[in-house]
C-alpha cells in the first residue's frame, strides 16, 4: 500500500510540477486497501482486469514499479513499450490485463478472460474492476447476465469512490447500493469497507473460493475514497475540502498501521525500514525512466494487429480436416479450440449455417 502511494504521489510530482509526465493521469491515492486486499485474496495466475485508474492494481499484481514509471514517461522501456500510458498498463506475464480508457469496456473482456479459465478447466478466476460510473454501462447488465448464465469464475468489483469524474452516484442512479444490481441475476453481492485492507480481503476471498469452487461470478461494491481529483487537471468543485478531510481521517494505511502495531507484527523501526527500501525503489523507477529510451520510430506500427492473413489460414486448414461431415459443432470446436489456445482470433461468428461465410475474425 505505501509502495502505490508513494509512486502515486512522486508521478503526480513528475507530473504537475515537473512537466516530466505527459497525457492523462489518475490518481488511486486513498483506494490502496482495494488493490492490496485482493492481491493477498488472489494467487499469481489469477487475472485482474481494469479501467484507467489502474496504476495501484498493476503495482499490487507484482508489475515492477520501474516499468509502471517508464510507461507514464512514455518510455520504450515501459510496460506497454510506452505507447499505453497512464490508462493502458499492460503486463501478461503478471496477468494483469490493463488499462483500459473506455469506461465500462473492460467489464465484458473481463467475463471472456473467465470464459477462457472455463473452457481450459483452471481453477483460476478473474477479477473485474470498474467504478461506479460504469454501472450505468449496458454492457454491466449485459455481461453479468451471461456471466450467471454460463457460471463464470469471474468477481465483478465497483470500486466506488462517490463520483463518476464529478457527479455523484445520488445524481445519476436510482439504485445507490450498487451491489443490489446482481438481484436482478440472482448473483450473490456483497458490500465492503474500501478503507480497510483487512475487510477487503476477506470479503474478496469469500467471493475467490466460491468461483474456484465452480459457483459463478459474485458482485462486490467496494466503497472507497480518491483524494486526488477524477484526473490530475480536476478542480474538484463538486465536492468541499471538508468531505475530502473526513475520509482522510479514516486513511486506510494508517489504519492498517495501528492494527499492525497493537497486534505487534511488526515495530515502528521495522516500518520504518519498509518506508526508506519504499522510497528507494520509487526514486530509482524515476531515474530508470529518466535514462531510458524513447521508442522508435518504427514501433509506431507495431503491437497492433496479429498475422491476421496467417491467423486465418491456419484456422481454414483445420477446419477443412474436420469438415467432412460440414457440422455446426465440429466448426465450432475447432475455432473455440484455436482461440483458447492461441489468444489470437478475437472474435467469431455469431450465426452458424453450412458455409463459413458469415464468420470474422
Amino acid at each position: 500500500m505505501q509502495l502505490i502511494r508513494q509512486f502515486e504521489l512522486t508521478a503526480e510530482e513528475k507530473y504537475k510540477m515537473e512537466g516530466k509526465i505527459r497525457g492523462f493521469f489518475h490518481a488511486y491515492v486513498g483506494q490502496e486497501a482495494i488493490a492490496a486486499g485482493c492481491m493477498t485474496a488472489t494467487k499469481p495466475e489469477d487475472k485482474f482486469i481494469t479501467a484507467y485508474r489502474d496504476h495501484g492494481l498493476a503495482i499490487a499484481k507484482g508489475m515492477s514499479v520501474n516499468a509502471c514509471m517508464a510507461e507514464l514517461y512514455g518510455k520504450a522501456t515501459g510496460c506497454a513499450k510506452g505507447k499505453g500510458g497512464s490508462m493502458h498498463f499492460f503486463g501478461k506475464k503478471e496477468n494483469f490485463y490493463g488499462g483500459h480508457g473506455i469506461v465500462g469496456a473492460q467489464i465484458g473482456t473481463g467475463a471472456g478472460l473467465a470464459f477462457a479459465e472455463n473452457y481450459r478447466e483452471t481453477d483460476n478466476v478473474v477479477l473485474t474492476f470498474f467504478g461506479d460510473g460504469a454501472a450505468r454501462q449496458g454492457i454491466l447488465h449485459e455481461t453479468f447476465n451471461m456471466a450467471m448464465l454460463w457460471s463464470l469464475p469471474v468477481i465483478f468489483i465497483c470500486e466506488n469512490n462517490n463520483y463518476a469524474m464529478g457527479t455523484s452516484v445520488q445524481r445519476t442512479s436510482n439504485i445507490t447500493d450498487i451491489y443490489k444490481l446482481a438481484d436482478s441475476y440472482e448473483m450473490p453481492a456483497d458490500e465492503i469497507d474500501g478503507m480497510s485492507a483487512e475487510a477487503v480481503h476477506e470479503g474478496v476471498s469469500r467471493a475467490v473460493k466460491r468461483a474456484r469452487e465452480k459457483g459463478g461470478p459474485t458482485l462486490l461494491e467496494i466503497k472507497t475514497y480518491r483524494y486526488k481529483g477524477h484526473s490530475i487537471s480536476d478542480p474538484q468543485k463538486y465536492r468541499t475540502k471538508e468531505e475530502v478531510e473526513e475520509y482522510k481521517s479514516k486513511d486506510p494505511i494508517s489504519a492498517l498501521l495501528k492494527t499492525i502495531y497493537d497486534t505487534k507484527i511488526a515495530t515502528e523501526e521495522e516500518i520504518g525500514q519498509i518506508n526508506e527500501r519504499v522510497d528507494a525503489a520509487v526514486a530509482e523507477s524515476v531515474k530508470f525512466a529518466e535514462e531510458s529510451p524513447w521508442p522508435d520510430d518504427s514501433e509506431v506500427y507495431k503491437d497492433i494487429y496479429v498475422d491476421q492473413p496467417q491467423v486465418i489460414d491456419t484456422l481454414l486448414k483445420r477446419i477443412s480436416l474436420k469438415s467432412q461431415n460440414n457440422t455446426t459443432g465440429q466448426i465450432q470446436d475447432v475455432i473455440a479450440d484455436y482461440t483458447f489456445s492461441n489468444g489470437k482470433l478475437t472474435g467469431f461468428a455469431a450465426s452458424w449455417g453450412d458455409t463459413l461465410s458469415r464468420f470474422t475474425y
